[in-house]
């Protein structure tokens, strides 16, 4: 049994960036696939985020560089520019004493940079995979020298349309090459990806989390997609909040939640993908040492993150993976320790919340978002209560020598009591409480089972949902605004660019995507609503069919 990196025959400077980085022994993935990819075998690894995934392929993939090769190395795929440059940091830090060269590429970032860096070599290369497509039809990035590939998060690479991509791109790289794929779950098209292009694929399982967690107090709270920030500030206001992770879905949203939350007066602060390795642990040992209360994060930003004195974890949205769910509250109520687990529920999210009971066997409690007058009664109670203490205390010998100058002007004591409490009550003023309107419940539909999202073609008339209906082409989904896309048949436009370009430059799962109709110049796309304007505020600058990409509420 492997319990210490020094077992596995990593390089030895190896062991020691990841020993200064506080981890004592291997977790149960990387045990297991360290120890095949170093023997040159393909491996199909299934592990929840968290896990250690990205030093089970890390550590090898230093380890196999060789100075005899020039060219490009490895290669690792992953769905989001998030992940990729997490994963990059992460390769970095355990490479900083053997001169690793990491390339990250994403769309949306400048090209120059990039075609800089790899005309002046790289080892490994970390992507998306629209931007290693456009290189590699650039013929810039050339992957003839491969000898590593892994796919990360092959699913959710699956859900955004990615997979003719990413067989494209291994399709440029050598067929001897070693292949490492990691899934949190094996659909039918992503074993049909691993029969094709795997030889003899090792699977390394790790199993599921335990998903009974009985020292969280798990609750909801059921609330409009625009109101979930002022609900937040209400549950601020009633809870007893020692520290807090909040949980979004992307990098952008770490920023905005954080911000958005300190103009309301709730300081915080954000961790992302983004942060380097030294400001990320600058932000962490401020929430461990409690000068900073709150911190919002994505699940790639929190892997690692290991503090066991939370006391609430709120899931701003609900992850698609229940497992996830299940990770994400196991933050708190560690050590022996009670802890809080809130969710903020929209109305679209409630088969999600049904999928995550069920996984869990547990109910989660509705409880009603605080009211003004709760608030305001609590703030009220919280005031007098402090009064109290320093009454009972005697020590306010000062502050009595004060009241007795306003007496002797000739002011009421009472007067002056409230006067006092007045001005003790004026920082409420930058804690509005603010509105939270009424949710319109509706009785969910049944939901259909959805097709595949790869290898799909859209005749025209028809979407990848079914045929369209009415006047303007399709019938739009409740909670979902159409948007119109200055691209069509004639340009090439198929059903997965639509999906893989919206998905990868918005930072959103692919499956909620819905309806799609492509005519001959132009397309037509319906996605959820609550997600428009992060949709066209981050796919401005795109690129779809080699043009300029133009969208917009149709």
């Amino acid at each position: 049994m492997i319990t210490e990196f020094t077992q596995l025959n990593l390089h030895p400077q190896l062991v020691q960036a990841v020993t200064e980085q506080g981890y004592e022994s291997p977790t149960p993935i990387q045990a297991g696939v360290i120890p095949l990819l170093l023997e040159g075998r393909d491996i199909i690894g299934q592990a929840q985020t968290g896990t250690g995934k990205t030093a089970a392929f890390g550590l090898p993939l230093i380890h196999n560089l060789t100075s005899e090769t020039t060219g490009v190395q490895a290669l690792v795929v992953v769905p989001t520019r998030e992940l990729a440059l997490q994963v990059t940091n992460a390769i970095k830090e355990y490479g900083r004493f053997m001169d690793v060269r990491v390339l990250t590429v994403y769309g949306g970032a400048a090209y120059g940079p990039q075609l800089g860096q790899l005309r002046r070599g790289v080892d490994i290369v970390v992507g998306t995979p629209g931007r290693l497509l456009d290189l590699i039809k650039r013929d810039a990035l050339q992957l003839g020298s491969v000898r590593t590939v892994v796919l990360d998060e092959a699913d959710e690479m699956l859900s955004m349309g990615f997979i003719e991509d990413i067989e494209t791109i291994l399709a440029a790289t050598p067929a001897e090459r070693q292949t490492a794929l990691f899934s949190a779950t094996l659909p039918a098209e992503i074993r049909r990806l691993a029969e094709r292009y795997m030889r003899n694929p090792q699977p390394v399982t790790i199993q599921r989390e335990q998903v009974t967690v009985d020292t969280i107090e798990q609750r909801y709270y059921l609330v409009n997609p625009g109101d979930k920030v002022a609900a937040l500030t209400r549950l601020f206001e009633m809870e007893d909040i020692t520290s807090a992770l909040i949980f979004v879905r992307t990098r952008a949203d770490t920023g905005d939640l954080a911000s958005e939350l300190s103009s309301r007066g709730y300081p915080a602060e954000a961790l992302s993908g983004e942060l380097s390795q030294d400001a990320r642990e600058r932000t962490l040992n401020r929430f461990r040492q409690e000068q900073i209360q709150v911190l919002v994060a994505t699940d790639v930003a929190a892997r690692g993150l290991d503090i066991d004195n939370i006391s609430h974890v709120f899931n701003y949205e609900l992850p698609e993976d229940p497992e996830i769910y299940v990770h994400r509250i196991g933050r708190t109520g560690r050590a022996g320790k009670t802890g809080i687990a809130i969710t903020l529920v929209s109305t679209r999210e409630r088969r999600r919340l049904a999928h995550v009971e069920a996984f869990t066997r547990k109910k989660i409690t509705r409880t009603p978002v605080p009211s003004e007058d709760e608030i305001r009664a609590l703030r009220e109670q919280k005031l007098l209560h402090k009064v109290s203490v320093w009454l009972n205390r005697g020590r306010c010998i000062r502050e009595r020598e004060m009241a007795e100058q306003l007496i002797a002007q000739g002011f009421d004591p009472l007067d002056i009591a409230a006067a006092a409490l007045k001005v003790a009550r004026s920082e409420e003023k930058q804690r509005p409480i603010y509105a939270v309107s009424e949710v319109i419940e509706t009785r969910p539909r049944p939901e259909a089972p959805r097709a595949p999202r790869a290898r799909v073609s859209a005749p025209a008339g028809t979407s990848r949902n079914g045929p369209f209906k009415g006047p303007e082409g399709f019938a739009r989904e409740p909670g979902m605004v159409r948007l119109k896309l200055n691209a069509g048949r004639q340009h090439g436009l198929s059903p997965n660019e639509v999906v893989g370009v919206i998905a990868s430059r918005a930072d959103i799962p692919g499956h909620v995507i819905g309806k799609i109709r492509i005519q001959s110049n132009r397309a037509f796309v319906d996605v959820p609503q609550e997600l428009v304007g992060q949709v066209l505020s981050r796919t401005r600058d795109a690129k779809i069919c080699r043009q300029p990409m133009e969208l917009e509420i149709a």
